[in-house]
């Protein structure tokens, strides 16, 4: 058995030595070449395959939200918190390869996304729309915190331009009718796009608006102009939710401004006050000095006081013809009211909403 042993290897030596002989040093290289390829193969394909693997598979879409003062470093700490730390390598291989330089932007990373389609998107600056849908709020400063919210916009430099008579001016407003300038709609606008180009685009969809369904014309039969419909439907969303009523009330509120009464409406007298909260108007309210007040005085108040509804807006224009004059909240709460058209019959639905708010105990 050892005899056999030292044979085998005495013949392993000879071949090997033979073996050793017959192969150049070109053969080598081109051995030892070639596993450095296979290797780079395989570690190209997992490098390929992980850049092109989804950051995420399910769930909802993320976002990465760049500013002006972001760096590329935080712009991937960012990147990093939201998809993992796997992705600081990619980051750095593709960064080398094609520098990142910051470009402002709200950019999506959709599900299924791969890193390289969302670097080339932060790349070009193609970012993801926001779908805005103006609210129908009650003062400017509301609307400056929604958008101070929702859009890269510094709510308070908002607020101080609406408060601004001389930017009001320059989009053809006042401050008091500039909510009237907002249809709320929804709308897709870029999230760092800036206050100028916002209200040029809300400008533009104002113009589109009352061009519908010949809302301008409509305007004009009633020798209205589009602040002032906006100003009554604002009054009207103002009274009643319910929008088969808002036609009728419009129809009240034109009746009184025909005839030269004051409106007497207790929407605007809580703006005066301006406690919208107050569920019963008394004398005290009635008397606070304020234009908006239409208790004290005839006619619509200087602007509306809110941004009413495409409802509200479209029932003043298809107000309905009557002859009713007062109208009060129904005793049963149901959020309707009853209307009148003398000032006898107004008193009767007066006293029974009257007995009813005692009745629940709303002073």
């Amino acid at each position: 058995m050892l005899s056999e042993q030292v044979s085998a290897i005495v013949v392993f030596r000879r071949y090997a030595h033979l073996s050793m002989k017959t192969h150049s040093p070109l053969f080598y290289i081109l051995w030892f070449v070639g596993g450095l390829a296979v290797v780079a193969l395989i570690l190209g394909l997992g490098f390929w395959r992980g850049i092109m693997a989804p950051l995420h598979e399910d769930g909802d879409t993320e976002y990465v939200y760049v500013r002006p003062t972001d760096t590329p470093d935080s712009v991937l700490r960012q990147l990093k918190g939201l998809t993992g730390g796997y992705v600081v390598t990619y980051w750095k291989i593709f960064n080398q390869l094609r520098p990142y330089e910051v470009r402002t932007g709200r950019y999506a990373i959709e599900p299924g996304q791969s890193f390289v389609s969302l670097y080339r998107n932060l790349l070009r600056g193609h970012q993801t729309p926001v779908k805005l849908t103006i609210p129908s709020v009650r003062t400017m400063d509301r609307l400056a915190g929604f958008l101070g919210n929702k859009l890269m916009m510094d709510s308070a430099e908002v607020a101080q331009s609406f408060a601004d008579s001389s930017f009001a001016a320059s989009y053809g407003y006042t401050t008091a009718t500039l909510p009237a300038l907002f249809i709320p709609n929804t709308y897709e606008v870029y999230w760092d796009t800036t206050l100028p180009k916002f209200m040029q685009r809300m400008q533009d969809e104002n113009e589109r608006f009352w061009q519908q369904q010949q809302r301008d014309e409509a305007a004009k039969a009633l020798a209205f102009t589009r602040e002032e419909i906006v100003t009554l439907a604002s009054i009207v969303d103002e009274e009643t939710a319910n929008n088969g009523e808002k036609a009728r009330v419009a129809g009240l509120y034109m009746n009184r401004l025909k005839k030269g009464i004051p409106l007497q409406a207790d929407p605007t007298v809580k703006f005066a006050v301006g406690d919208v909260t107050l569920r019963r108007i008394r004398g005290e309210h009635l008397k606070v000095k304020s234009p908006y007040n239409t208790y004290l005085n005839k006619g619509l108040p200087p602007g509306p006081i809110r941004i009413p509804s495409i409802a509200g807006i479209d029932a003043v224009l298809q107000m309905e013809q009557h002859p009713y004059l007062y109208m009060c909240a129904k005793e049963d709460f149901s959020g309707t009211h009853n209307f009148a058209a003398t000032f006898a019959e107004h008193q009767q639905n007066a006293r029974r909403y009257q007995k009813a708010l005692n009745e629940r105990g709303i002073r």
